[in-house]
């Protein structure tokens, strides 16, 4: 049976990019497209796509967003992500959501076809900048972890939010940086405060000033 593929970008012709490469393989055939993040939330649960293609900058909802409100829903699907972002905490974010495909976008004609072949197959594949990267941060937080055992329990992306935290960024700046919402920073902060056994921001404050220099 073929894969079943819904693609979420908000430029018309990188869908229609897609849409090509997807008509010209065996084994896959596209039910959806949506250019809309939150258009792209109802459609994907009623077709109940097994990949979707997600860009990360979205109108209305950003692609993390929308990876965050799909996980919700029970049936089983992967995401690729597509984007034109090089900073690492895009991609953290993305390891964070066990998203099995990252590419860039101005490698997509390269890549896609081989991401959506080793994702179909429940495989990973990132561009190989992101490979690279991947190896790197694993090593360096490898180090990390090893001199502060406490921290060993947060993810790549708490860890960049408690370095931001340690700056004495607000929440709101924190979104802003990572494009991020809001409300997903405040989750964020509250996972690691349980994490770490803290209690209250002022406190948590207190850590991250303390440990800046390990972030």
């Amino acid at each position: 049976m073929a894969k079943k593929i819904f693609i979420v970008d908000d430029h018309p012709i990188v869908r229609q990019g897609l849409i090509k490469i997807i008509e010209d393989m065996d084994g896959f055939e596209l039910v959806g497209e949506s250019g809309d993040g939150v258009e792209a939330l109802k459609l994907c649960e009623q077709l109940k796509p097994d990949i979707i293609v997600v860009d990360i900058s979205l109108p209305s909802m950003n692609g993390f967003e929308l990876i965050r409100n799909l996980n919700e829903k029970t049936f089983k699907k992967d995401y690729i992500v597509m984007t034109m972002y090089k900073e690492e905490e895009y991609f953290d974010e993305a390891i964070e959501l066990d998203v099995k495909g990252y590419i860039l976008k101005e490698s997509a004609g390269i890549n896609f076809k081989k991401c959506l072949q080793e994702v179909s197959l429940g495989k990973y594949y990132f561009s190989s900048e992101f490979s690279d990267n991947l190896a790197k941060r694993t090593h360096a937080t490898s180090e990390l972890l090893n001199k502060k055992p406490s921290l060993k329990l947060l993810t790549p992306m708490e860890l960049k939010i408690l370095k931001l935290i340690s700056e004495n960024k607000t929440s709101k700046e924190i979104g802003e940086e990572l494009h991020i919402s809001h409300r997903t920073v405040q989750n964020h902060r509250a996972h690691i405060c349980e994490k770490l056994g803290i209690e209250g921001y002022n406190t948590l404050l207190q850590f991250a000033i303390e440990h800046k220099h390990m972030l």
